[in-house]
């Protein structure tokens, strides 16, 4: 790791900047990206800017946050985005997003795996937790490919465009990240 980076096989995953506000708004317009994370609809640029300017960026400095872009580690191409809210009781959730043009290369489970390996490493983790929409799929293979735990679905759980849903959760302890274990899909 240097500068906050971590490099991740062929991806470095680093902070976020300004700069890349202008890319957050461009893959926040994805329709797939839209049906399942809670965004602002529509969205828009100040919507973009607050995302890195107030949450990736600032709450990352208060330590509230980590958040990652993840990109190419040689042609510097942005890819997709990795994110923990940290919790009490030294456990975190995590959050994900690919790049619409960057899906279907093993860029989440990669980005995912590096980031909870560096949030036990570094901020002593004992527990990430994963949750999604019931019905995110790509999410929920995501996830098992890192190796969460399927621990079951929560009835009207999460908020969606002002609808309660149901959420699938998932739990990885710092065991069994360390001993590499991945459950079958």
């Amino acid at each position: 790791m240097n500068n906050g980076s971590i490099r991740a096989g062929w991806l470095t995953l680093r902070p976020f900047t300004v700069a890349d506000v202008g890319w957050v708004f461009e893959v926040s317009q994805d329709p797939a990206l839209q049906q399942f994370v809670q965004l602002p609809s529509p969205y828009l640029m100040e919507h973009a800017r607050f995302f890195v300017e107030c949450l990736a960026i600032e709450k990352v400095a208060s330590g509230e946050r980590a958040e990652f872009l993840a990109e190419d580690a040689e042609t510097g191409e942005r890819l997709g985005r990795v994110g923990l809210g940290m919790n009490a009781n030294a456990s975190a959730e995590v959050g994900y997003w690919v790049a619409p043009g960057a899906r279907g290369r093993g860029v989440a489970p990669l980005a995912v795996r590096a980031v909870c390996r560096w949030a036990f490493a570094q901020r002593q983790l004992e527990l990430i937790e994963w949750r999604a929409e019931v019905g995110n799929d790509a999410s929920r293979r995501v996830a098992q490919k890192v190796g969460f735990f399927m621990e079951g679905q929560l009835r009207q759980r999460l908020v969606h465009r002002g609808q309660r849903v149901d959420a699938w959760i998932g739990s990885l302890l710092k065991r069994e990240l360390e001993a590499g274990s991945e459950q079958p899909g």
